[in-house]
């Protein structure tokens, strides 16, 4: 019996779902419906396949079944903020977790100047705001840094490493994923907030909505401000769009930050962990592909080494 590939076997699951009152699915290509699997994404980390309306997910293979369940469980109670999923039960397929979610359209990357940031700032707002579900895990941003450093190392040697170690070093334990995040268990984090994570549901022009629940957890809300505060700060990021995202999070009542006046204290270590992740990367990529960094890698490296010599306070008011 020949065992099918993840991507087909996704396909078949998303096929199943998108037509629950037929039997038996049609074979790949043959869908009455005129739909076309399409390989959304194929990474260590998570496989998606969308089949018309519904798009299947194998998340990554050290996924943990109950934390996963909780995090699923969690959008289902936040429609308006989260995607709530096709199916709220993850199941197993060929040995990975995998959850059926609708199908939305994702953010235009040809587009810069449509970017979201209003709807992304007030999405987040909104998800800081929430009361965070009984027994959700901790958000896993820190962990997916830690992870960051560990394949760099593991890369091998390379000359841009030296800075980002050395970023790292000087960051606070919690950020490292060496102790408690503050505000570890009530503050309800998305984890890794990035503009590919909302879509428009119903596509194409619903509203937008945030998705992707694999980092969600409770946590320091700073950590969902820190990915375009240290684009931002590394100057990837337009000053104009950082602060149409800054000004939309503070008119919806986020939490992440004061209400007025300088938001930097309250986001300096967190975008400082970004910045380093990101560094990480894009060394360990380097590494592997046999190619010197890019102008936009270049530029995060640059920041990390900036880190080494401007003085900051990275453990004001925060655990360590």
């Amino acid at each position: 019996m020949t065992v099918p590939s993840l991507p087909a076997a996704l396909a078949a699951a998303a096929r199943g779902a998108a037509h629950p009152a037929v039997a038996v699915p049609a074979p790949r290509g043959t869908c009455s419906c005129g739909a076309e699997d399409t390989l959304l994404a194929d990474r260590d980390d998570g496989t998606v396949v969308r089949h018309g309306a519904i798009v299947a997910k194998a998340h990554a293979p050290d996924t943990e079944p109950h934390a996963l369940t909780l995090r699923v469980a969690a959008a289902t109670r936040l429609p308006g903020i989260l995607l709530p999923p096709a199916d709220p039960a993850p199941t197993g397929l060929l040995g990975r977790r995998v959850t059926l979610w609708p199908y939305g359209a994702p953010v235009d990357p040809d587009a810069p100047d449509a970017a979201p940031w209003e709807a992304a700032a007030t999405l987040l707002a909104g998800l800081h705001r929430a009361p965070a579900p009984d027994g959700l895990p901790p958000m896993r941003g820190p962990v997916k840094a830690a992870r960051a450093m560990a394949r760099m190392r593991a890369a091998g040697p390379h000359p841009a490493a030296a800075p980002v170690l050395r970023a790292w070093a000087a960051l606070p334990a919690w950020a490292r994923a060496e102790a408690p995040m503050p505000d570890a268990t009530t503050t309800l984090c998305h984890g890794d907030l990035h503009l590919g994570q909302l879509i428009r549901h119903p596509a194409p022009d619903g509203p937008w909505l945030l998705i992707d629940v694999d980092d969600l957890g409770v946590g320091a809300p700073a950590w969902d401000l820190a990915r375009p505060a240290a684009w931002y700060a590394c100057g990837l990021l337009p000053p104009d769009e950082w602060l149409r995202f800054l000004t939309a999070y503070r008119a919806a009542g986020g939490p992440a930050v004061p209400a007025d006046g300088d938001p930097w204290p309250a986001l300096d270590v967190a975008a400082r962990a970004l910045t380093v992740q990101t560094a990480a990367l894009a060394v360990a990529k380097s590494v592997a592909a046999g190619r010197p960094l890019d102008e936009v890698q270049q530029a995060v490296v640059d920041a990390c080494d900036r880190m080494s010599a401007v003085p900051h306070e990275l453990t004001k008011g925060l655990a360590t």
